[in-house]
């Protein structure tokens, strides 16, 4: 009784769900469930399931995904009909008769259910159970909570699927939801949708799959863990022949067709066809790349979950050929296995609109087990604890030129150097020179060259310690100098962390700046080089060519605007000025001549006090690149410049600039400018050369708006203010262009932050008849379908 009685429920039930409109107009089911169910429905027609992000290099090659879930979309018409018949055959053989609900079909799986006492698996549709899979893994997404109540065994769930799938089915045609169903269910393997299970387990596209393929995939959505064809192959089998046989009993195939299919082998992908999720996937060149993109991304208002299922293209600036050369080079320079020595290489392309990041690569492969000589942390693009030596003595030469001098006039150079400005500590500062520089006076071409440090200390005590700090920041050194001093961590945008490295070198008057003692970023090393010879025009190193969402359309996203940092006519000189370093004399020379170098260049060599760290930048008009090798391990020692070389203690080291980074810079630019014509450095003008009066503007960046202008403007300039969108104080000036010289009278432009970086949003198409749709990148041209690191010393 009990159970005739609970029948009678059910079927009221039932019937409440044929008359739903009528039901819900009459109050008897109330408008929360209605609007619920009108909301699922909505978004069934609307939102779109989670898709795999491909970041490919330049040429368009992928070099990693990113995804919650691998899935590529499939349009009804890459589908072949092999795949829709097993489907249909397998899971709903009336999916062409009913319209949502097999009303026969349900009403016998409720008796049944409700006659053993048990809510069970049965009677749904196709459309019924692309609404729960939708429910499941793009509504609930990872949430275990969300994905148990999407499938809960309750009379209330089945009603809700039925009303959902009688409205889908007045919206979309029966190729469309049975696309959307193939695009939505699991196959195991961590693979969603067809297109993904194509390529996984038989490295094809869907619009090719055989009947024997298809059968296998339509038989794995009932249970993808227990028929997966990898780990349980046996019973694989069964079920696809058995899918087989009702494609058959169907007649959907001819029996000579399926008695060929059932005679198939598995053919299974060897090994499966598997795509590597995240940046480890990309490999152990392009990961440290991958990585950049990402960290690139995120600061440009992206978030983590929108890559990881917005079914991006992300065509990068990645230079294959560039990046397996430098690779190749940072390794012959430090094997990858050397305990506790790092050797580091950027890349990156000069220009006057865009500053293109080429490669990004380390002697340690991208990666997560450090026996094997991996690490997943950004060191060709992060802050690295060690400095870059005398590199930055290229900023106090650019102060010094903006100053009023010119790179062939002489300065002095003694043995030791007794600082009047700075001090150490309660004593006196005091500096001399590296081994083997020779005191005496030279011209500041010759003193880039030779690198004498008592020479740049005094230079740096004439041009200010202000000016020349500010000088590194507006030549590349922004992320580098806005980090905190100590713990290396990003300064927050209310400064509450701070200090920032600038500041704190500027309040403690830290004379050694120019010697390049702090943490320094080798992506930003080689962006100054860039700077240099992009006519002294700075860009934000960018990694991003282009980005088009899931449907094509191009997606802009909010970057640094490009600016002029300093006077063209001065970043010409000072490169004219870094000519020397590769000459007889240079602290360069000897690794330029072992790699038969003879292009014209401008290069800086540098070690730390300790030789626990050494740099080289170097660029010609075609490329510029840095090179950081330093002290990687727990407890850093100094670096023996052996072969290979190796740590040799805290208090040991004969490494410079001009030994392993500068060679490795050679090795790899060797190869990179093969091909390319050889470029002359840009010309230079007397005022550079010999020195002239002193024209310049107001570092105004920083101060709000109206005090900007009005500094400007007191200083004779004119002033034109645009917005940019930054994370920096709404209505403080971010950047200004031109920066250092100018003639009074000219115009001087403030770009003046909004305080809001918007998330990244698609450009709106131009008007006019929308284009045909294209198929995914590397789809192959449509074929006719066929029948029937432990804890560490470097921050993120």
């Amino acid at each position: 009784m009990l159970k005739l009685f609970g029948l009678c429920v059910l079927a009221g039930v039932l019937v409440a769900g044929l008359l739903f409109p009528l039901a819900g107009s009459l109050g008897v089911v109330s408008n929360r469930a209605s609007d619920a169910v009108n909301s699922i429905s909505t978004d069934l027609m609307t939102k779109e399931p989670p898709l795999v992000t491909t970041v490919t290099d330049r040429d368009d090659r992928p070099i990693a995904y990113l995804f919650e879930q691998n899935r590529t979309p499939a349009a009804p018409d890459q589908i072949a009909d092999t795949m829709k018949a097993a489907i249909v055959a397998i899971e709903d053989r009336r999916f062409f008769d009913h319209h949502g609900v097999d009303w026969a079909g349900t009403i016998r799986a409720a008796v049944t259910n409700q006659m053993s006492g048990e809510i069970a698996q049965g009677g749904s549709t196709l459309t019924q159970q692309y609404v729960k899979n939708y429910l499941v893994h793009v509504v609930a997404g990872n949430d275990p909570v969300k994905q148990a109540k999407a499938i809960e065994q309750t009379p209330a769930r089945k009603l809700r699927e039925i009303r959902i799938a009688l409205q889908l089915e007045k919206q979309l045609s029966k190729e469309e939801i049975l696309a959307r169903y193939l695009n939505v269910v699991p196959f195991g393997n961590q693979t969603y949708g067809i297109a993904a299970a194509s390529r996984t387990y038989f490295n094809t596209t869907p619009d090719q799959l055989t009947i024997a393929q298809a059968a296998l995939l339509a038989g794995m959505v009932n249970s993808p863990s227990a028929l997966n064809p990898e780990s349980n192959p046996a019973e694989a089998l069964n079920r696809r022949n058995l899918v087989i046989n009702a494609m058959e009993n169907q007649r959907r195939i001819t029996p000579q067709a399926a008695e060929e299919a059932r005679n198939e082998p598995l053919g299974l992908a060897q090994p499966l066809a598997r795509i590597p999720n995240g940046c480890v996937g990309a490999g152990p060149s392009d990961g440290f790349f991958c990585k950049y993109v990402v960290d690139y991304l995120e600061r440009a208002g992206f978030t983590e979950e929108q890559l990881r299922r917005g079914g991006y293209t992300i065509r990068t600036t990645l230079d294959k050929r560039a990046t397996d050369a430098a690779k190749a080079a940072v390794e012959r320079g430090v094997p990858k296995m050397t305990k506790g020595i790092a050797n580091v290489m950027s890349i990156v392309e000069p220009g006057r609109e865009k500053h293109r990041v080429r490669a990004l690569v380390a002697n340690r492969d991208f990666g997560n087990d450090a026996s094997k000589g991996q690490t997943a942390y950004a060191l060709p693009s992060g802050i690295v604890k060690f400095g870059a030596g005398s590199v930055y003595k290229v900023f106090t030469s650019a102060a010094a030129l903006e100053k009023g001098m010119g790179i062939y006039n002489t300065i002095q150079a003694p043995a030791l150097y007794t600082s009047s400005v700075y001090r150490n500590g309660a004593a006196p500062y005091t500096v001399g020179n590296a081994e083997g520089v020779r005191p005496g006076p030279r011209t500041l071409q010759m003193a880039l060259a030779t690198s004498p440090n008592t020479a740049f200390v005094a230079l740096q005590e004439r041009v200010g310690l202000t000016q020349t700090v500010d000088m590194a920041a507006r030549l590349g050194m922004r992320q580098t100098l806005l980090y905190h001093n100590a713990s290396g961590d990003p300064l927050s945008p209310n400064g509450s962390n701070g200090p920032s490295q600038g500041d704190f070198v500027k309040q403690r008057n830290i004379g050694a700046f120019t010697l390049g003692y702090a943490p320094t970023s080798p992506l930003e090393l080689s962006n100054v080089a860039a700077t240099i010879m992009s006519g002294g025009v700075w860009c934000p190193p960018t990694p991003i060519e282009q980005i088009l969402d899931r449907n094509g359309n191009p997606v802009s996203i909010t970057e640094d605007p490009c600016e002029q940092a300093v006077d063209e006519g001065l970043a010409n000189a000072l490169a004219v000025g870094m000519s020397r370093d590769d000459q007889p004399g240079g602290t360069a020379y000897a690794a330029a001549r072992a790699a038969n170098w003879t292009r014209p260049i401008a290069a800086k060599t540098g070690t730390t006090e300790a030789h626990q760290s050494a740099g080289f930048i170097g660029a010609t008009p075609q490329f510029a690149g840095a090179v950081l090798t330093f002290s990687d391990g727990s407890s850093p020692q100094g670096i023996c410049d052996s072969d290979p070389p190796r740590l040799c203690g805290v208090n040991g080291g004969n490494i410079y600039g001009g030994k392993v980074p500068a060679r490795t810079w050679f090795d790899a630019m060797n190869v990179i400018h093969e091909g390319l014509p050889v470029a002359p450095l840009p010309p230079t003008t007397k005022r550079y050369e010999t020195g002239g009066n002193e024209h310049h503007v107001p570092n105004v960046v920083g101060l709000e708006a109206k005090r900007a202008t009005e500094v400007l403007e007191k200083a004779g300039y004119k002033v034109q203010e645009r917005s940019v969108n930054s994370q920096r104080r709404q209505g403080s000036v971010v950047s200004q262009t031109p920066r250092g010289f100018a003639l009074p009278g000219e115009l001087v432009t403030i770009s003046v932050s909004t305080g809001y970086v918007p998330p990244p949003s698609p450009e709106r198409p131009p008007p006019g008849p929308k284009p045909p749709q294209q198929p995914p990148p590397g789809r192959p041209p449509e074929q006719p379908r066929p029948p029937g690191l432990p804890p560490g010393l470097f921050p993120p």
